[in-house]
């Protein structure tokens, strides 16, 4: 286990740090779900906003 010792003797504890990596760019059928879903959501949005003002 990884520490050091401070000036007044107590032990300071570090946590164990995973690999780090550079995440991937999203290809190209990522991208389309990514616009599919982000429609979907607006459509949702916009539907529940229509029943709302409707409805009052």
């Amino acid at each position: 286990m990884r520490y050091t010792v401070e000036e007044g003797g107590r032990l300071n504890n570090f946590a164990i740090e995973p690999k780090m990596y550079e995440a991937e760019p999203p290809n190209t059928n990522q991208k389309r779900n990514y616009i599919i879903l982000g429609a979907g959501a607006v459509a949702l949005i916009g539907g529940l906003l229509f029943v709302a003002v409707s409805v009052s």
